[in-house]
């Protein structure tokens, strides 16, 4: 997919250049095209999926005889993709080359445009090629149609990347993905952002009945696609776009439209594939048939594009670094085979689209398919890949694909490959999360970089959160962070202001600094003459933090103020605990520093000033929040999965 990277260091200048330049261009192909020419739909249609089936797929096919892999160099499809650079790359071009990584593991090979999805179908089902090339999800769309045969039937035998420039972009009136209820979306018909739909709907416990669906013929550069029906469509509330309409419509990842340069004002990235992590997840297939007979050359046509991952991101961080004549090289490769259209130039498109992909590599590989309980595994994609086609229908049976089945253990991987596990460590950096988190809060930034949240109430007094009580909630923490891999889930501790009030008071009134009128139960304050609202949370802490009621004996708000405040955070610390446990307990693989715990004390309570224990009991709370965080955080590595 043509998408311009994201960059810390990219000037607004630089990012208008690049807006102009995409939507200049007349042709736009990506990955998520592929199956443009498959869905042909009539008009723009509004409905809730669920009251409308989609044309089954197999209708897209038609009839095709299945027939026998044809014999001479393999076809193996490829698409407009970064993750397929590596392809190029261990290919040596479309054809196998002397001396490319394919060819020495004696591989031949003809690389072949697939960017017609239903065209590779055929061609897999008539046995021009014994590959299909696409997302999982797009393989589940396809599952029914390509399982119908014992033959032909699919094996999942290479993950490839995950994606990170794909974007859901909102206007202001939807904060958080919380807010999507009874919202209308707009969104190509067919492709992947289908399934990343799907999994923000499930992170926020929502379901396709709750929202509005505008389904869009184009992914981009016409007046079907996503980014214009936003900006030509007032009732339009959210749309799924890649990279160069995300700049177009908001100015980056950051920003929030101003309505000048062609933005749109108020629009913003409400979730990103760079936090949803592991949404999209491209892979190969092949004919079951083919692999049966042919283990050890799948094997080695893994070996070797897992191969030429490892070599194309060592040029792409020297390239970055101190410039990489290999990998100038490698960028007009993929200008040669794309065409100058699709890609104009190579630092920033070829490069770009090399960016937007996260390739996994074998470490990515062996957790995906032989990872147990895994989360964002084979069995968890295939699970949703099914049941959202079947929902949407394009298919009337779930029909399952198989996973690889490699040994890789063996000497083809093993004695093969250089980075074996990449993965190490933790992902964040706790000082630097919690660092940021609370500049955030302080500078009222917080609710712009949350993605969601929910909260679980406890007791007065409660120091344990077991999964009896919470294990819903701790089961929903797991799989957020699992699917959200590039987000930090805080969680934020807090308590209830009514002690320190009382206090306040006490010591005010002590101290002769605090004068009450009215009757019980509708008192009024005045502090030094001037009106003082106890409900006004900011103003009241500030004042007992500057030390306003200090000097009183046998009372003092500072004192129990703080003592809120690391109550709070020893709660948070408990649940974040609690959440470890469960995830251990389950085999579930969770990385400890994407959660955590903070302390807020009385500074955000629901009810500032509660009347009864009801009402305070709502404040006894502790918040899960959903937040995006800046590079400097993390931790980069080789490999993601």
């Amino acid at each position: 997919m043509n998408r311009i990277p994201e960059s810390p260091c990219q000037t607004a200048r630089e990012e208008r250049r690049q807006r102009r330049k995409s939507q200049e261009r007349d042709v736009m192909i990506s990955r998520v095209q592929i199956l443009i020419a498959a869905l042909t739909i009539a008009g723009i249609a509004v409905f809730h999926p669920s009251a409308h089936a989609a044309q089954p797929f197999k209708e897209l096919v038609g009839s095709v005889a299945v027939g026998e892999v044809a014999s001479g160099p393999l076809q193996v499809p490829y698409i407009t993709w970064g993750g397929d650079a590596a392809t190029f790359y261990a290919n040596g071009g479309l054809t196998t080359a002397p001396g490319s990584l394919f060819q020495t593991q004696g591989l031949n090979l003809k690389l072949r445009a697939g960017d017609d999805f239903v065209q590779q179908v055929r061609d897999y089902l008539s046995g021009k090629s014994p590959f299909l090339r696409g997302t999982f999800h797009m393989m589940g769309l396809a599952s029914e149609v390509i399982g119908s045969d014992p033959r032909t039937k699919g094996v999942v035998i290479l993950q490839m990347t995950w994606s990170a420039g794909d974007h859901m972009v909102s206007r202001n009136t939807v904060k958080t993905v919380n807010d999507l209820k009874g919202k209308t979306i707009a969104i190509q018909q067919g492709g992947p952002h289908v399934g990343m739909l799907d999994d923000i709907l499930k992170s926020a416990q929502l379901s396709w009945d709750d929202i509005k669906v505008v389904w869009a013929k184009d992914l981009t550069g016409s007046p079907d696609s996503p980014a214009e029906l936003l900006r030509s469509r007032n009732d339009i509330d959210a749309c799924f776009v890649i990279t160069p309409d995300m700049i177009g419509l908001c100015g980056g990842l950051q920003n929030t439209g101003s309505g000048a340069e062609g933005t749109v004002k108020g629009v913003r990235v409400l979730v990103s594939t760079a936090e949803l992590s592991r949404s999209i997840a491209d892979v190969y297939v092949c004919r079951k048939d083919f692999y049966d007979k042919n283990k050890a050359l799948i094997t080695k046509f893994a070996a070797g594009y897992m191969r030429a991952c490892e070599t194309v991101l060592d040029l792409k961080k020297t390239y970055e670094s101190k410039g990489s004549p290999e990998y100038i090289q490698l960028l007009k490769m993929v200008q040669d085979i794309y065409g100058q259209q699709t890609i104009p130039t190579l630092e920033e498109d070829a490069h770009g689209l090399i960016a937007d992909a996260t390739f996994v590599g074998y470490p990515g590989n062996v957790a995906f398919f032989t990872g147990k309980n895994n989360l964002a595994g084979f069995d968890a994609f295939q699970t949703a890949a099914l049941d959202l086609a079947v929902r949407l229908g394009y298919a009337k049976v779930k029909t399952g694909l198989l996973p690889s089945g490699l040994d890789y253990n063996s000497p083809l991987f093993r004695s093969y490959l250089t980075k074996l596990d990449a993965i190490g460590g933790e992902r964040f950096r706790a000082e630097a999360v919690a660092q940021e988190i609370e500049e955030l809060s302080a500078g009222g930034d917080l609710d712009d970089r949350t993605i969601l949240s929910f909260t679980v109430n406890f007791a007065p007094n409660q120091n344990e959160f077991s999964d009896i009580q919470y294990g819903a909630e701790f089961q929903r923490v797991v799989e957020l962070a699992s699917k959200y891999g590039n987000a930090v889930i805080a969680i934020r501790g807090h308590a209830d202001p009514s002690k320190t009030l009382l206090e306040l008071v006490k010591s005010g009134m002590a101290k002769g600094v605090l004068k009450r009128s009215g009757t019980t139960g509708n008192y009024t304050y005045s502090l030094e003459g001037r009106p003082l609202d106890l409900s006004q949370t900011q103003h009241i802490t500030e004042l007992v933090e500057k030390g306003a009621f200090d000097g009183v004996p046998g009372s003092n708000p500072r004192e129990t103020m703080q003592a809120a405040l690391n109550l709070s955070l020893t709660r948070a610390e408990a649940v974040r605990d609690s959440v470890i446990t469960y995830a251990n307990g389950k085999d579930l693989r969770l990385d400890k520093s994407q959660i955590q715990p903070l302390g807020v004390g009385i500074r955000e309570p629901f009810i500032a000033k509660p009347a009864n224990m009801d009402e305070a009991q709502q404040n006894m709370r502790v918040e899960f929040r959903l937040l995006r965080v800046l590079a400097e955080a993390s931790t980069q590595s080789d490999f993601d999965f």
